[in-house]
C-alpha cells in the first residue's frame, strides 16, 4: 500500500487515485481526503486542475514567481497531494499504472474512451489490481446516444429538468446559485464508492461504477419528478415556493424578507394565532394542506398583506416561540457569522505547508463522527507539489530516473 497520512479517520489507510478535475470528481475525493484516505491528485504538467484558473478571486500564495490559489479550486482540493504526470506519453502511463496496482480507489471524468485509448481503463488496471474500485463521472453516463456530449453543471443543470421548475413563475428559468448538479454527482458517487467497498470486504474483487451529471439530476427532482410521474402534468416555476406545501415560501415583511415554513397543520393553526388570522383554520379552504395547495392563490394574497404590517425580526421572534418554522434570509457573510455555525465548525482555517504561504478559511466537512472524526490534515496542494515525493516514496524512483523523468517533461516538479 502506499504511504499514508498518520490519522484515525474512518477510511484511514485507504489509497485513492485521483485523476478528476472541475468539482464532481474533486468533491468526491476531498470528502473521501477529508475521511482520512490518502489521495493523489494527478495533474497535468503546466496546467494541471482547470478550476485553478477559474478566477479571481485567488488566494496570494504571498511569494515572488508562486501563483495563487483560486478560491474555486480551493474548495474541492484539501488532503490532497499533487503530481503532475503526463498521461499522453507512454512513460506518464506507466507511472499512473503503477500507482494503480497499489490504490484502492481510482476517481476520473475523463471523456468516454479516453483513459482507454492510454491504457489506463478499468479493464487494463483491474488485471493487475483486481479489487481496485475505478468510478468513471461522465456528463451523460457510458452508455446512450449522449455519452460523448460534454457536460457542465449548469447544462446538466439545464437539460435535466432543474431550471425549469427553479425561478419565478413570470421570470426566466433560473440555475442554482453554485454547481449542485456537479455536487450531488460527486456525493451519489462517494455513496456508490464506499457501497462497493464495503462489497469488497466479502467478495475480495472491486469494480466499475459509471456516474453521470445527468442521471445524478434526475435523481435528485426527488418530490418534482415524482410529482410529474404521479400525475403526468409538467411542474412549473413557482419562486420560492412549495409545490406540495402551503404556506412554504417567502414573504416580504416591513423591512425584508423571511422563509415562513408551514408543514403541517398544527403548524399552520399557531402562525394563524401569531398572524391574528386565527378564523382561517376554521375556513374549509385552508384548514388542511391539500385544502391549501388547492387554493393557495386564495390564501397567499392574505398572508402577504398581514406580514407586511411588521418587521422581520417581529416575525422571526414571535413565530419561533410558537414553534413555527420560519427564517431570515442569511448572506453568506451572514451564515458564517452565526454562532451556530461556529459551533459546528463549518468555517475552518488551514495554513499552508510553506510558511510563506500563509493560510485561509475553508468551509469545514458537514459529517460529525463520535470516534473517528474528519481530519484537516493537507492546505489544497500547488501543481505538482509533491510529484517528488510520490515518485521517491510511492514509486521508489532515485534522484537520476526523476530527473530524467523531469527533463523530458514527463513529470514536473515544484522546487
Amino acid at each position: 500500500m502506499m504511504s499514508v497520512d498518520e490519522n484515525h479517520g474512518p477510511l484511514a489507510g485507504l489509497c485513492v487515485l485521483d485523476l478528476s478535475r472541475i468539482l464532481a470528481g474533486p468533491t468526491l475525493t476531498q470528502n473521501l481526503g477529508d475521511l482520512g484516505a490518502d489521495v493523489l491528485k494527478i495533474e497535468r504538467p503546466g496546467t494541471g486542475d482547470d478550476t485553478r484558473k477559474w478566477g479571481p478571486p485567488y488566494l496570494d500564495a504571498a511569494q515572488e514567481g508562486q501563483p495563487g490559489w483560486s478560491a474555486y479550486y480551493l474548495c474541492a482540493n484539501r488532503n490532497k497531494r499533487s503530481a503532475a504526470i503526463d498521461i499522453s506519453t507512454a512513460q506518464g502511463q506507466k507511472l499512473v499504472r503503477t500507482l494503480a496496482q497499489r490504490a484502492d480507489i481510482l476517481v476520473e471524468n475523463f471523456k468516454v474512451g479516453r483513459l482507454r485509448k492510454y491504457g489506463l481503463g478499468y479493464k487494463t488496471l483491474a488485471r493487475d489490481n483486481p479489487g481496485l474500485i475505478y468510478c468513471s463521472i461522465t456528463g451523460f453516463g457510458q452508455t446512450g446516444p449522449w455519452k460523448q456530449k460534454p457536460g457542465y453543471d449548469a447544462m446538466i443543470q439545464a437539460m435535466g429538468g432543474i431550471m425549469s421548475i427553479t425561478g419565478a413563475p413570470d421570470g426566466e428559468p433560473v440555475k442554482v446559485g453554485v454547481g449542485i448538479a456537479d455536487v450531488m454527482c460527486g456525493m451519489y458517487g462517494a455513496v456508490a464508492v464506499l457501497a462497493a467497498l464495503h462489497e469488497r470486504e466479502r467478495s475480495g474483487e472491486g469494480q466499475y461504477i459509471d456516474m453521470s451529471l445527468f442521471d445524478s439530476q434526475i435523481a435528485w427532482l426527488i418530490n418534482e419528478g415524482l410529482n410529474y410521474l404521479a400525475t403526468g402534468e409538467v411542474p412549473q416555476r413557482r419562486g420560492t415556493a412549495h409545490p406540495n406545501i402551503v404556506p412554504y415560501q417567502v414573504f416580504a415583511a416591513s423591512d425584508g424578507y423571511f422563509m415562513l415554513a408551514v408543514g403541517n397543520d398544527g403548524q399552520f393553526g399557531r402562525f394563524c394565532q401569531v398572524a391574528g388570522l386565527a378564523g382561517l383554520t376554521e375556513d374549509a379552504r385552508f384548514a388542511t394542506n391539500p385544502a391549501r395547495v388547492k387554493n393557495r392563490s386564495a390564501l397567499i394574497p392574505l398572508l402577504r398583506a398581514r406580514m407586511l404590517r411588521h418587521k422581520v425580526s417581529f416575525w422571526i421572534e414571535a413565530l419561533g416561540e410558537a414553534n413555527v418554522p420560519c427564517g431570515p434570509i442569511n448572506d453568506i457573510a451572514q451564515v458564517f457569522a452565526t454562532e451556530q455555525a461556529f459551533v459546528r465548525n463549518m468555517k475552518i482555517h488551514m495554513e499552508t505547508d510553506r510558511a510563506a504561504g500563509g493560510g485561509a478559511d475553508l468551509i469545514g466537512n458537514p459529517m460529525k463522527f463520535s470516534r473517528t472524526p474528519v481530519s484537516y490534515r493537507r492546505f489544497p496542494p500547488r501543481l505538482g507539489e509533491h510529484t517528488r515525493q510520490i515518485l521517491e516514496d510511492d514509486l521508489g524512483l532515485n534522484e537520476e530516473q526523476m530527473q530524467g523523468l523531469i527533463r523530458a517533461g514527463i513529470v514536473a516538479a515544484e522546487e
